[in-house]
């Protein structure tokens, strides 16, 4: 009787937590402006008995309490620019041999998943659809009581709607997944989604797909951690204002001396929430209820999301204390005039000169430590009017949840340590962070790609140096390198300068700007393909080893950390092409014609000189008029 009365009660329970949830999330959709994407809820729960996930877990399990010197962790790059696409990309390597895919990384969802061969409604993505045909570990995932189930009643199956009335369906699998060439952490199988449907953004997306890290039994972080593989944290840093990418741990790391913490409740939601209880402008507090950020869900961090969304009383508030401290900027309309974005001119360009202009905004948690925010953290450029700004918070319409997109943490390191139920923060520049961290770089191999892949000639975009296999000194000399790059700009009115462009790419690969040609480009709505080719320098006839194993690299593992009034960049394809055999005449080319040159000036030259000489000749010596001359005999008659 006791098993079975608990049993109801756990399943009384679970019902009514995933109808509170249903609740909610039905209420707030259509609050949520389709512009700037607030929460991404989930309408339907991976599993019945998710609230059980979350129960306090006793002595006995003993995984949550592992040394962090006892395990690995998974360093992965963060790739994209956050306002330019919306999200960050990390890349995720699936099946045996991998197929790789470019997956938005989002705390808000808790499935990943990625586009199936079979897949009868699915968008056109930057990377192929997974083959299960071509991966030897592939296996479905049978149909069970702890799962939905297909119209067959062979394999579970998932389903995932989201507040933007996006939709994502299909069946679910278990596979290897590896994490990339920085990461100590080596394969492991995970259950991940192979979509058949997806609808609405997820459709449209360039991004392949989602790889979910929230609080469920399908998150990969759960799943890595259940295997006893990881520590049960992880850990995101979204680079700068002009700095799109960052970096990700899966695992623990040893947090900084100085990192401040916030408690998460992990029994309150499964969102990543923090005790946000104050709000200060240029060191003087707002003047509001420390209950308005308690609200509902209360204050959640989600990476997916772009902005950062308060309650309507604390939005008036922020905004209008940020307003008092800039008086003397002026006002102007904003980029799109479809939305009412507070915008300021004459501020200039530079970032760093940006605390100059602009308040400090200061989080205040429940422990009483502060949160510093530049105005990297709750600005955006305007994308019309050069020096302009825009604020990018907003009112979450009639929701009172707080929500904190990736532009509150942007060059911040964001640790989620899921086993002490809290939040770390550190400020920090994210595109040196394994520097700062005093973390040595893993030399360790990437997977190689499958041929689904279709790269000839190619090398997996994080292979690194040491285990390229095309360029051994002496062997093969790189006569020119091309690739094609993506270019998504944020007004389909505004081109980009390809000049500026070109200049860009050369001082990040670090080569001569006539090094850099544009070959050709294509263009459609926002987006402009773009064919780029690197060259030998001018008093070189190849491109050195070293130099094309860099440029290689950097293009591959997509270190083109693009500024944000280019918009951002997906490279799409590149190639080499080894030093061509020249011939004699084209190797002496240059010598021959300036002989050739030099020879007819000689000539000409020397013409001229005598066709002067035998006209003075001609013409012989001028006598004056009245000049005594040689008498001269007189002919006969």
């Amino acid at each position: 009787m006791a098993n079975s009365s608990s049993s109801s009660s756990s399943l009384v329970i679970s019902y009514s937590l995933i109808l509170l949830n249903l609740y909610a999330i039905v209420s707030s959709t259509s609050d949520f402006n389709n512009r700037y994407h607030p929460m991404i809820l989930p309408l339907l729960l991976s599993t019945p008995n998710i609230s059980a996930h979350r129960m306090p877990f006793d002595g006995h399990n003993s995984r949550r309490h592992l040394q962090n010197s006892e395990l690995p962790n998974a360093r992965m790059r963060l790739f994209d620019n956050l306002l330019s696409n919306g999200y960050y990309t990390t890349r995720l390597f699936i099946g045996t041999p991998p197929q790789e895919f470019a997956l938005i990384v989002d705390t808000g969802s808790t499935v990943t998943y990625v586009p199936c061969s079979s897949c009868e409604q699915c968008g056109k993505h930057q990377d192929p659809r997974f083959q299960p045909d071509l991966s030897s570990t592939y296996r479905p995932v049978k149909c069970n009581p702890s799962c939905n189930c297909d119209d067959e009643g062979k394999q579970c199956t998932y389903e995932r709607r989201y507040a933007e009335m996006s939709s994502s369906s299909g069946v679910i699998a278990e596979d290897v997944i590896s994490f990339g060439n920085e990461s100590e952490l080596k394969p492991q199988r995970a259950v991940f989604g192979c979509e058949n449907v997806e609808t609405g953004d997820l459709y449209s997306q360039l991004a392949d797909g989602i790889m979910g890290l929230g609080r469920g039994r399908l998150s990969v972080v759960d799943q890595l951690v259940d295997k006893g593989v990881i520590g049960d944290s992880f850990s995101l840093c979204y680079g700068g204002m002009d700095v799109g990418g960052g970096a990700m741990v899966l695992g623990q790391i040893s947090p900084p001396p100085n990192m401040v913490f916030s408690h998460s409740n992990p029994y309150r939601s499964p969102y990543y929430n923090i005790e946000l209880k104050e709000l200060h402008v240029a060191g003087k507090p707002l003047k509001l209820k420390p209950k308005v950020f308690d609200e509902k869900h209360g204050t959640v961090l989600d990476s997916g999301t772009t902005y950062a969304y308060f309650p309507e009383a604390a939005f008036h508030a922020l905004k209008d204390a940020i307003m008092k401290e800039i008086h003397h900027l002026k006002q102007i309309p904003g980029p799109d005039p479809n939305y009412h974005d507070i915008c300021f001119s004459g501020a200039g360009r530079e970032v760093s000169h940006l605390s100059k202009v602009f308040p400090e905004v200061n989080m205040v948690f429940g422990s009483g430590q502060k949160l510093s925010l530049s105005p990297e953290n709750y600005l955006f450029r305007h994308t019309k009017v050069r020096g302009a700004y825009c604020l990018g918070i907003f009112q979450n319409g009639n929701d009172l949840t707080t929500l904190l997109g990736g532009i509150v943490v942007r060059n911040t390191l964001v640790t989620y340590d899921r086993e002490n139920d809290k939040i770390g923060f550190w400020k920090t520049n994210c595109s040196e962070l394994w520097k700062r961290l005093q973390v040595p770089v893993v030399p360790a191999s990437a997977p190689a790609l499958s041929p689904s892949s279709n790269r000839s000639q190619e090398m997996p975009p994080v292979q690194a140096p040491s285990s390229m296999p095309f360029f051994h000194p002496g062997e093969i000399r790189i006569g020119i390198i091309t690739f094609d790059m993506l270019i998504s700009v944020n007004n389909s009115n505004t081109k980009p300068n390809f000049t500026e462009v070109a200049e860009f790419i050369a001082h990040e690969l670090e080569v001569d700007n006539l090094q850099v040609h544009m070959l050709n480009f294509t263009s459609t709505g926002n987006n402009y393909l773009v064919k780029w080719a690197i060259l030998p320098a001018e008093s070189a006839d190849y491109i050195s080893n070293t130099t094309a194993m860099k440029i290689i690299q950097q293009l591959s593992e997509h270190r083109l950390h693009f500024p944000e009034r280019f918009g951002s960049y997906e490279l799409v394809k590149w190639k080499f092409e080894p030093q061509k055999n020249r011939t004699w005449w084209q190797q002496h080319f240059v010598a021959v014609t300036v002989g050739v040159v030099v020879t007819l000036v000689v000539s000409l030259l020397s013409i001229g000189l005598w066709l002067v000489w035998r006209r003075q000749k001609a013409l012989g010596t001028y006598v004056p008029v009245g000049a005594v001359g040689p008498e001269q005999e007189l002919q006969p008659l």
